[in-house]
């Protein structure tokens, strides 16, 4: 298997890329202290890789030589095999090299997985569940009708008990609340409502009958309490996307970041205000702007001229989720905190 992964990188190197990279026509840039090869090792991710070799990571698709299917549907990238860069053309290149062969030991099945395109701890609780529900949705869930010891909020290691669930049901859950209403910085409108994420828990005890089921606390994010709802948790998928800018411009805000706090930063996680229906995608890299300001020119007081000062780039992101209005992505580089009404837009 992984002889014909190879050989499908080394077809990939004889390709003309048919994806269009009008957007950013830059000579491409390798980073400064660009290695010539890196042995991939479990906890690696493609965006980690890339920033290795590239000044913008986002740039993979180019020194890959990935065309616009190769993208969505990237060969797979495994723990002990190696990214060698070709600078022996006029254009560097990557390539993957032959697989490192380790010392005879026993091999879990952690280290078959491919590696992930972002750190897929981070994400992993917003890759199986709806962010973004219609009203009332959450209300059809199983609710939390008391805490342990009847506190007003709990974490983890805490007991909570729940309606309409039994022991067998399911072995892991995921406990949401109704969150505020997504709406769009320009103009106003309600793009969807949010499902704020607060933790994880599992049953420990079935009660009698008209008895709530005892669940355990195993992981809070945010404080728990009485009426929250809960959701079967599922085994997430791997982002496999390659990291790529979108193929023609696309421009919105930052509605909100997530967990209610004022600022973000590396490895926040924000909301968009852009979706599906506007060309947004899994995988899509997008440059994080600051608008530019308006000052006085106070040189020349007898006519005072107002100035608008340029947007500014600090910082670039991952969109992961998408939805049909609504888009959340991982903040993977910022020079300075992130705002609530900051501009994203094709780098």
């Amino acid at each position: 298997m992984r002889r014909i992964i190879s050989a499908l990188f080394t077809c990939i190197s004889t390709m003309a890329s048919t994806w269009a990279f009008a957007q950013d026509a830059r000579p491409l840039e390798l980073a400064a202290d660009a290695p010539d090869r890196h042995i991939v090792v479990k906890g690696d991710t493609l965006w980690g890789i890339s920033a290795k070799f590239l000044k913008d990571p986002y740039r993979w698709p180019e020194i890959w030589r990935l065309n616009d299917e190769q993208i969505r549907n990237p060969h797979r990238i495994y723990p002990g095999q190696v990214v060698v860069l070709d600078r022996s053309g006029g254009d560097p290149q990557l390539k993957l090299g032959t697989l490192i062969k380790a010392e005879p030991k026993i091999y879990s099945d952690a280290d078959k997985e491919a590696i992930p395109a972002i750190p897929q701890n981070v994400i992993e609780p917003f890759l199986t569940q709806p962010l973004v529900v219609e009203d009332g949705m959450l209300d059809k869930s199983p609710r939390i009708v008391a805490t342990q010891e009847n506190r007003v909020n709990v974490g983890a290691g805490n007991n909570i008990y729940v309606q309409g669930i039994n022991r067998s049901a399911t072995k892991l859950w995921q406990i949401y609340r109704p969150g505020a209403p997504l709406k769009d910085p320009d103009t106003g409108e309600v793009l969807g409502r949010e499902a704020v994420y607060l933790g994880t828990a599992r049953p420990v005890h079935d009660g009698g009958e008209g008895e709530a089921t005892t669940l355990e606390v195993i992981t809070a994010k945010l404080e728990i309490g009485r009426g929250d709802s809960l959701v079967p948790a599922a085994r997430p998928e791997i982002i496999s996307y390659v990291p790529h800018a979108p193929n023609k411009r696309l421009q919105g805000r930052i509605i909100n970041i997530y967990g209610g706090v004022g600022e973000a930063g590396r490895h926040s996680i924000v909301s968009l205000s852009r979706g599906k229906n506007d060309g947004l995608e899994q995988g899509h890299v997008l440059a994080i702007y600051r608008t530019g300001s308006m000052v006085t020119n106070r040189f020349e007081p007898d006519k005072p001229e107002s100035i608008r000062l340029p947007d500014e780039r600090f910082g670039l992101l991952f969109v992961f989720r998408v939805f049909d209005r609504v888009s959340y992505a991982l903040i993977m580089e910022s020079a300075r905190p992130v705002y609530p009404g900051d501009t994203v837009r094709t780098p």
